[in-house]
């Protein structure tokens, strides 16, 4: 199921939970670096709005905060075939993400109230045999949500010394949109893509939300993985390295940001809302 071009799922204008799926799509020229190819994950659904501020996307003061320091993370072993231990390396990877996130908020004066991570057994109604979900996040609740049969579903085509890293970027995508949600970036881009003209305006507005998240899951593997490791890597692999979308941004782009994420020296560095059109096609 999970062999060709994937697709993203059509996008949402009324909500405010942002989630990542697989959706399969009509096979395209694939862009392919090898290794599994999950080229749809971030979807745009987004329910409930956040609340108001005056927020500049473009000139926020967050991109001159300079990156978080790496922290320790000792993430549990995966097993991915038991509940607790899912459970326990989502929750342990939401404390690392909390704990490296925490100095950038507190540059910005900002004390958001932490995002609690949960797993579920049940698939959502939503998902069908072409597209499925695989987390979400949920502004309204403060809710991440990681659904196991889906990742299961996907981690069965993921190498076993390759899953720690590759859910971990899910978790940093995820807590993105925290970030994007605490600094008032996310009820700016709700506001922008409601108010588009046209579908151009909407899509355009909706990539470079998704790849600043992606952009931010970077930074999150660099704070919380092994600089001499290969993560970075890895999750291009089997993340970034299919083929290109019109929800997400082609395979180049999406491993540009998130190496962008990765390397640059401030956050900065993740200003999609700045980039030329041709950095988020």
């Amino acid at each position: 199921m999970l062999v060709g071009a994937f697709s993203a799922a059509s996008v949402a204008l009324v909500s405010l939970v942002a989630s990542v799926v697989i959706a399969v799509n009509t096979p395209q020229e694939e862009v392919s670096t090898g290794g599994t190819d999950l080229t749809s994950f971030y979807d745009s659904t987004l329910h409930a709005q956040p609340n108001p501020g005056q927020v500049d996307i473009v000139d926020h003061p967050l991109y001159d905060v300079p990156m978080p320091e790496p922290v320790d993370c000792g993430l549990p072993e995966l097993r991915t075939d038991s509940d607790d231990s899912w459970e326990a390396f989502a929750n342990e990877a939401g404390t690392c993400l909390n704990e490296l996130w925490a100095p950038v908020m507190g540059e910005l004066g900002l004390d958001p109230e932490l995002p609690e991570i949960t797993v579920t057994d049940e698939s959502l109604e939503t998902d069908s045999e072409d597209s499925f979900t695989l987390a979400y996040y949920e502004s309204d609740r403060g809710l991440i949500t990681v659904v196991l049969p889906n990742v299961r579903q996907v981690g069965e085509q993921i190498p076993d010394t390759h899953q720690a890293d590759v859910w971990l970027a899910l978790m940093g995508h995820e807590y993105a949109h925290h970030v994007q949600y605490a600094t008032g970036i996310l009820s700016i881009s709700h506001d922008l893509r409601r108010s588009a003209g046209s579908e151009a305006d909407e899509l355009d507005t909706l990539r470079r939300t998704e790849l600043q998240a992606e952009c931010m899951a970077g930074v999150g593997l660099r704070g919380l993985t092994d600089p001499e490791g290969d993560a970075l890597d890895v999750v291009n692999l089997h993340f970034n390295g299919g083929g290109d979308l019109d929800t997400h941004g082609s395979a180049a782009n999406r491993a540009y940001w998130l190496e962008s994420g990765y390397t640059s020296p401030t956050v900065g560095g993740c200003n999609t809302y700045d980039a030329s059109a041709g950095d988020v096609t």
